[in-house]
């Protein structure tokens, strides 16, 4: 069962999830925080190139499956035109509003 993106409780992280889906770089843009940073499977990446290959060019998209209590940590069936649909986790650090540092992964086989 998937969770319906306006429902997202913290409204950085839902930003970021419909940006991400628009395919639209210059929503992705506004909600970083100025030096946002990234990680993938736990190796720190760069996010301007990394969001370039894994989300803008390869049309990302996120469906949200769940998320923490406090709306900064997702699961998520992630699919885009590179490697196909896998569940992935997200876990986002927002200051001031924007995403300062988000960090993703493969989610865990149950």
């Amino acid at each position: 069962m998937t969770i319906p993106v306006e429902k997202l409780r913290e409204p950085a992280v839902r930003a970021f999830v419909v940006a991400v889906n628009a395919n639209d770089r210059e929503a992705f843009r506004r909600v970083l925080a100025p030096g946002a940073t990234m990680s993938d499977d736990g190796s720190e990446r760069d996010l301007r190139e990394w969001t370039e290959r894994e989300v803008f060019s390869s049309h990302g998209r996120m469906e949200v499956e769940g998320e923490d209590e406090d709306g900064l940590g997702l699961l998520a069936t992630y699919t885009n035109d590179t490697w196909g649909s896998m569940r992935t986790v997200w876990r986002f650090t927002v200051e001031g509003g924007k995403v300062a540092r988000f960090e993703t992964g493969q989610a865990p086989v149950e």
